[in-house]
């Protein structure tokens, strides 16, 4: 079983809770942040001093030559990140990066390829009938020299963003947390919970209020059980990575965290429960989807059950 592939390591608990946390948030917030800060330094003034105070993502992106400058920069510091989240498995915990992404024997990447198309071609169907439906609400914005910037932002430094996100929420820390409690309930939320909360300084909380925060609590939720139910990440990863590129690409916000050159600006006014609603609808569908065809059993053992080792 997944958390399982903790039991053979190096797992202490303060290699979890205080050793390993501190290595990853030094590179990915520390040594992560000092090209961002660098760019934001270059291009600060007197002027705009208040982006900076008020840690407004949006007006930091505002303050750089373009958009795909800062979002290079700011997805840098998930790269660095990761590099961080790999000496801590590989030289404090002396553990593979295959035993951390699957309890398989190798990581099965027909998986994450399937969830990645799966969710892409879920938003090529659902994105142009949400056009159609409110057209006043997208601006066509199409720069084609800004967009195939963006897309090779998007195929080399998001899919580390994504999956960094997915290695530490759903890998170190719900198997960490779980080898060190023995329960599975407690690995299953307490991951989920911190990722709701580490997405809390988003734009869009500022933008739709703080309810807003159930949106990411459910995708929490959601990315959980498919890695436990599935016994490894390769679901989540596509699935992840499949939702933050066609957000990048298709259509972007002034109030999003992702504020890209891409395909389509939303211009119209958003409210918390037409945000909310479609991943309330899609993630059950995708849920049962995945367990059909994966065979997915001992539902409540995987869950909520104890800790063998």
């Amino acid at each position: 079983m997944f958390i399982e592939k903790a039991k053979n390591i190096k797992n202490d608990w303060w290699r979890y809770f205080l050793v390993g946390p501190l290595i990853i948030f030094s590179f990915w917030q520390i040594l992560g942040g000092i090209p961002f800060g660098i760019g934001l330094a270059l291009n600060m003034d007197p002027e705009n001093l208040d982006a900076l105070q008020s840690n407004d993502m949006a007006a930091m992106f505002s303050l750089f030559p373009t958009k795909n400058v800062a979002l290079a920069l700011f997805l840098l510091m998930f790269a660095v990140g990761s590099l961080g989240l790999y000496i801590t498995i590989k030289f404090l915990h002396n553990q593979s990066l295959t035993s951390l992404t699957t309890s398989r024997d190798k990581i099965d990447f027909s998986r994450v390829f399937y969830s990645f198309f799966l969710v892409i071609g879920i938003t090529i169907i659902l994105f142009p009938i949400a056009i159609f439906l409110s057209p006043d609400d997208y601006e066509l914005t199409f720069n084609l020299n800004q967009f195939l910037i963006l897309l090779l932002i998007c195929l080399t430094l998001l899919p580390i963003q994504t999956s960094f996100e997915e290695y530490l929420m759903r890998g170190y820390l719900l198997q960490g947390i779980g080898i060190t409690t023995k329960s599975r309930f407690l690995a299953f939320t307490i991951p989920s919970i911190l990722f709701g909360l580490l997405h809390f300084s988003n734009p869009e909380i500022d933008k739709l209020g703080n309810t807003f925060i159930f949106a990411y609590l459910i995708m929490g939720f959601f990315l959980g059980l498919i890695t436990l139910m599935d016994e490894g990440l390769e679901l989540a990863l596509g699935w992840h990575y499949a939702n933050n590129v066609a957000a990048a690409l298709l259509v972007t916000a002034d109030w999003t965290a992702l504020e890209t050159d891409s395909i389509y600006k939303y211009i119209g006014e958003p409210d918390v429960t037409s945000q909310i609603l479609p991943a309330l609808i899609i993630f059950p569908i995708l849920i049962y989807h995945f367990s059909v065809k994966y065979k997915w059993s001992g539902w409540k053992e995987k869950l909520f059950g104890k800790v063998k080792i």
